[in-house]
C-alpha cells in the first residue's frame, strides 16, 4: 500500500481493510529507517492511525493540519509524497526531522519547539474567516504540551477568535520523559477511571451507529460520561471548547468516523485521543523515554552502540549530584528533560531537591529566582534552545535583582541531525548584552567540572554555562576541581605573530590552526577564553599590542557573538588590530553531521589559517 502513496488522494481511495494494511507497512518502514538514522521514532509509532485518519478525512494543503513540535510528523511527510526519501531523515540535504513549510505545501507550520500549535493554528483558522475561505484547520498536540504556558494562552482565546476549530489532543502520557504536573495527573486520571474503560469499550458500537442521528447522539453520551470523571464540568468547556472523547487512538475506524462528524460542527472543539507511544516495537514501548529521539540502532533488540567516553551531559548530572551531596542549599531543575540534560542521576540520589517542572521554561527560570531569593542555589538544566523561551525572565527576574540562578545550557553549539530548531547557536548573543551576568565554556571535560564547582560557589549574580552535545575531547576529570578566577582566560602557548583565541569546543580547531600556521614560519599564541562575559580584556590588550592579527573560533553564529565582542572591546580600547573571525552565518544552518556542515561553512583550521595568512 505505501509505495503507491504518492498524496493524501491516494489514502482517501483506500478501503478500510487496506487502511490497516497501510499502518502496518508504514511502522514497518518507520522501524526500519530509523533503525539507520536515527530519529523521533516512539512518537511516530504512536500517530500512525491519527494521522492516517487525518490525511483520509482532511485534504491537504487546502485543509491544515499544525502539528506541535512536529516531531511526530514523519507520517504524515510519508502520506504527502515522501514516502520514498524517508530513510533520508535528518541526513545532509534529506528530509527535516520536523515540519518544514519549504519542505512541502501540506507543511503548513514549521515546528521543533513544544507548545506551538493551538497559538499558530488559531492564527491560521483567524486568518482563514478574515480571508472568507472555510477550509479547515486542526491542531494536534501532545498531552505534555498542555503544560505549557503558550497552550493554555491559546485556549483562552479560542472560543472568542473563531467558530471552527479542532483540536486533537493526543494522550500517551510522555513528552521526552514522563509527564509531570496536576494537569498531567488529570488527563492519566482520565485514562485510569473505570468509565474510560466503559467508553472504550463502545467503540464498536460507535462506529455502527456513527451515521446522522445515531452520531449526535452517542457523541452525545461519550461526552457526558467523559464529562463526570473529574470534575462536575470538562476542563476545556470552560475554555468554551466542546470536547469529545476519551477515545482509542488506534481504531482507524472510530477515528475517520469522528473526523467526519467533527468537520461538520461549527462550534471549536477538542477531540481526545488515547494513544500508545512507541506502539508496533516493542523496545519503544519497554523504554519510551529512550525511543524518543535516538541515534542509530539495532533492529532486533533495539540496542545503541556506546563509547566509554561519558557525554558532556552525563558529566554534568553526576558532577551536580555530587556537589549537592556536600551542599545542602544547591537544588536541580528541568523543563521536562531528565534524561536529556541526565539530571535524572540527580533525580534518583537527590530527590528532595529535584525538580521537573514540565514544558514550561518560563516558569522554571521564574521558579528558579524565587528559590534563589530565598538563599538556595538553583542550577537551571535546559537545551540552548529552548532557553530562549525563557528570556524575559533572565533578564527582568533573575539579573535585574542580581539573583544566583546558574543557567546551564546543554546542546551549546551545533545540534546536528535536529537541524535549526535545535541548533544552541544564538546564545551567547542573546546573554551577553545583560549587565551583570557570567557567561562561560570549557575547552575540554575537565575544565567543564572545574566550572560547575565555580558556578557552585559563585552567589554575587546570575551565570551561565555552554556546553555541547556529546562529548568535547574525552579529557580525564582530575581528582580534585579547580575554582576558576572569574573573567580569567587560559593563555596555554604565548606567541607574537598571531594570536587565536579558540571558544569552548573550537579550541581543538585553534590547536589545529596554530599548527598550520607554524608550519609557516609564524610566531602563534593559543589562548583558551574561558569566559564570554567578562572579557578578560587584559590578555586581549597584550595580543593586540604585539600581534599582527587576532583570530576568533566559536560554535555561534558571528552575529553578537564571541568574535564581536573582542572587536568590540578593541575599538573601545583604541586599537587598530584586525581580528578574523571564525563561525557560524547570520542564517539558520541545516540538519547534518556537524563535520559536514564545518566544512560547508568555512569552519576549519584551513579556512583559519587562509584568513590569517591573509595578513602577512
Amino acid at each position: 500500500m505505501l509505495s503507491a502513496i504518492d498524496s493524501p488522494a491516494d489514502v482517501k481511495r483506500l478501503t478500510d481493510e487496506e487502511l490497516v494494511q497501510l499502518a502496518a507497512e508504514v511502522r514497518h518502514t518507520l522501524i526500519t529507517s530509523l533503525s539507520r538514522t536515527g530519529g523521533h521514532l516512539g512518537p511516530n509509532l504512536g500517530v500512525v492511525e491519527l494521522t492516517i485518519a487525518l490525511h483520509r478525512v482532511f485534504s491537504t494543503p487546502a485543509d491544515k493540519l499544525v502539528f506541535d513540535v512536529a516531531h511526530q510528523g514523519y507520517v504524515h511527510k510519508m502520506l504527502t509524497g515522501r514516502a520514498a526519501r524517508i530513510h533520508t531523515i535528518r541526513t545532509y540535504q534529506g528530509l527535516n526531522g520536523f515540519l518544514l513549510r519549504t519542505e512541502s505545501p501540506h507543511d503548513s507550520y514549521g515546528a521543533g519547539h513544544a507548545g506551538t500549535a493551538l497559538s499558530a493554528a488559531l492564527g491560521i483558522a483567524a486568518a482563514r474567516d478574515l480571508a472568507g475561505e472555510n477550509h479547515h484547520v486542526v491542531a494536534i498536540a501532545g498531552d505534555a504540551a498542555f503544560t505549557c504556558g503558550p497552550t493554555l494562552e491559546a485556549l483562552n482565546n479560542i472560543a472568542e477568535t473563531t467558530r471552527k476549530f479542532i483540536v486533537v489532543l493526543n494522550d500517551n502520557e510522555w513528552s521526552i520523559d514522563k509527564n509531570v504536573g496536576a494537569i498531567a495527573r488529570y488527563f492519566n486520571a482520565l485514562q485510569t477511571h473505570s468509565t474510560y474503560a466503559a467508553v472504550r469499550s463502545k467503540a464498536a458500537e460507535f462506529v455502527e451507529k456513527i451515521a446522522g442521528k445515531a452520531v449526535r447522539s452517542l457523541a452525545h453520551k461519550v461526552e457526558e460520561s467523559a464529562k463526570n470523571l473529574l470534575f462536575p464540568n470538562v476542563l476545556f468547556e470552560k475554555f468554551g471548547l466542546r470536547y469529545f472523547g476519551p477515545i482509542d487512538g488506534h481504531d482507524l475506524r472510530l477515528l475517520i468516523r469522528t473526523f467526519e462528524h467533527l468537520k461538520t460542527l461549527h462550534e471549536p472543539v477538542v477531540l481526545h485521543i488515547i494513544t500508545e507511544k512507541g506502539r508496533g516495537y516493542q523496545p519503544a514501548l519497554d523504554d519510551p523515554g529512550k525511543f524518543h529521539g535516538l541515534g542509530a540502532y539495532k533492529l532486533e533488540d533495539g540496542s545503541t552502540s556506546r563509547t566509554n567516553t561519558p557525554t558532556c551531559s552525563e558529566i554534568f548530572g553526576r558532577t551536580l549530584t555530587d556537589i549537592a551531596k556536600t551542599d545542602p542549599k544547591i537544588v536541580a531543575i528541568t523543563a521536562a528533560m531528565p534524561g536529556g540534560t541526565k539530571l535524572d542521576t540527580f533525580k534518583n540520589e537527590v530527590p528532595g531537591r529535584y525538580f521537573d517542572v514540565g514544558i514550561a521554561e518560563e516558569h522554571a527560570a521564574l521558579f528558579a529566582a524565587g528559590l534563589a531569593a530565598e538563599g538556595f542555589r538553583p542550577f537551571l538544566a535546559i537545551y540552548s534552545t529552548f532557553m530562549q523561551r525563557a528570556y524575559d525572565m533572565i533578564i527582568h527576574d533573575i539579573a535585574l535583582q542580581a539573583l544566583p540562578v546558574r543557567l546551564c545550557m546543554d546542546r551549546g553549539g551545533l545540534s546536528g541531525d535536529d537541524g535549526p530548531t535545535h541548533h544552541g547557536l544564538f546564545d551567547i548573543g542573546f546573554l551577553r548584552l545583560i549587565p551583570g551576568l557570567i557567561h562561560m565554556q570549557p575547552k575540554d571535560e575537565d575544565e567543564f567540572v572545574d566550572m560547575l564547582h565555580t558556578m557552585a560557589a559563585y552567589d554575587a549574580g546570575p551565570s551561565a554555562i555552554r556546553y555541547p552535545r556529546g562529548c568535547i575531547k574525552g579529557t580525564p576529570i582530575k581528582p580534585t576541581p579547580q575554582l576558576l578566577t572569574i573573567g580569567k582566560a587560559e593563555v596555554v602557548a604565548d606567541g607574537s605573530d598571531v594570536a587565536l583565541l579558540g571558544l569552548g569546543t573550537l579550541f581543538e580547531m585553534a590547536e589545529h590552526t596554530k599548527a598550520l600556521l607554524e608550519a609557516k614560519g609564524l610566531s602563534v599564541a593559543l589562548i583558551n577564553p574561558r569566559f564570554i562575559k567578562p572579557l578578560d580584556t587584559a590578555v586581549l590588550d597584550t595580543f593586540a599590542a604585539k600581534c599582527r592579527v587576532l583570530c576568533t573560533f566559536e560554535d555561534h553564529v558571528l552575529t553578537n557573538g564571541f568574535g564581536a565582542a573582542v572587536i568590540e572591546h578593541l575599538h573601545s580600547a583604541g586599537s587598530a588590530t584586525p581580528v578574523e573571525r571564525i563561525g557560524w552565518p547570520d542564517a539558520f544552518i541545516q540538519h547534518g553531521k556537524p563535520e559536514t556542515l564545518r566544512d560547508l561553512h568555512g569552519l576549519t583550521a584551513a579556512a583559519a589559517a587562509a584568513k590569517v595568512l591573509q595578513h602577512f
